[in-house]
């Protein structure tokens, strides 16, 4: 990784993208970001970045960035990541995240790309399993149209990769959580049981039983860095491995304030899974990655930089 290279991270504005930008960086890389900021925050761009404020659908526009930055490397990471929005409004969620991702992949190929790495979903792509922690291997049965655009857009990368020979990498992560994760506008329930304490307000838990593998977003930022070094188009997933259930989550965070807060219980919203936890057996044999940070670790950390952002 001494060489300096041409990345484009598309979403780099938002609560991942923004990390892997930060790392990629610090590795010395030099790095464009596109992010039509609907949900990212211009302040969470590195200053070292060059920033293109541009929707992916505006084609012709992303061929100009294309032409004039000659990005080597992509890191797809712009996404309509909300699994509820999804279902209200399947169209607009496919609109969002599976077109602009043909346009990129074939701006990849016009342009010559040599490593596309996509973020997508193993906590919505396997849908629910009785294998846990879920391989890579396992059949994908998504349950939400979220899943199921994630999961077509791994197909049109399977694809460009046979007919064209673009090498990729797909991340299949878990439920990521950390600092910088916007609780307004993003799907994570840590953040918005955070919100939700630190403005002294007790929480609504949609159902509860429900696992998930809950991962810090800077063992996900690390794996996007581990994956340059890939010589084969590879398929990972990123996750601890081991299941949390979201009332054992609101009990941990609530232990922060005192337990002062009683959460509301409702009905659990249609397309949840009931389970979701990833095995990450594969990426530790071959590029050595392991979750580093553990779950009570990164709630402090997550606690601790809400409290200051509030």
């Amino acid at each position: 990784m001494t060489k300096r290279k041409k990345i484009l991270v598309t979403g780099g504005a938002g609560f991942i993208g923004s990390h892997v930008a930060d790392l990629l960086i610090e590795h010395g890389n030099n790095v464009v970001i596109i992010d039509n900021l609907s949900t990212g925050k211009e302040e969470n761009i590195n200053k070292k970045a060059r920033f293109y404020h541009e929707d992916l659908l505006n084609f012709s526009k992303i061929n100009e960035i294309f032409e004039k930055e000659k990005p080597e490397i992509i890191y797809h990471l712009a996404a309509q990541i909300d699994v509820r929005k999804s279902v209200e409004n399947p169209i607009e969620d496919a609109k969002q995240n599976i077109l602009s991702s043909i346009n990129l992949l074939e701006m990849a190929v016009k342009h010559q790309v040599k490593h596309f790495i996509f973020s997508s979903t193993g906590g919505a792509i396997y849908g629910d399993t009785k294998n846990i922690p879920t391989p890579e291997e396992h059949t994908e049965n998504p349950i939400s149209p979220y899943g199921i655009s994630k999961l077509a857009i791994e197909k049109y990368i399977n694809y460009y990769n046979n007919l064209h020979g673009l090498k990729y990498t797909i991340l299949r992560y878990g439920n990521v959580y950390g600092e910088r994760q916007n609780p307004k506008s993003e799907a994570g329930v840590i953040a918005i049981f955070f919100d939700n304490l630190l403005n002294g307000k007790n929480p609504v838990i949609f159902g509860g039983l429900q696992t998930r593998d809950f991962i810090h977003v800077e063992d996900v930022a690390w794996a996007n860095l581990l994956v340059l070094k890939d010589v084969h188009s590879e398929t990972y997933n990123i996750g601890t491995g081991k299941e949390t259930d979201i009332i054992e989550i609101f009990s941990r965070i609530n232990d922060l304030f005192y337990n002062k807060f009683k959460p509301e219980f409702k009905e659990k919203k249609k397309g949840e899974q009931e389970k979701s936890c990833l095995s990450y057996n594969k990426i530790k044999s071959l590029l050595n990655w392991y979750p580093r940070i553990s779950l009570d670790e990164g709630l402090s950390r997550t606690y601790k930089w809400m409290a200051e952002n509030k």
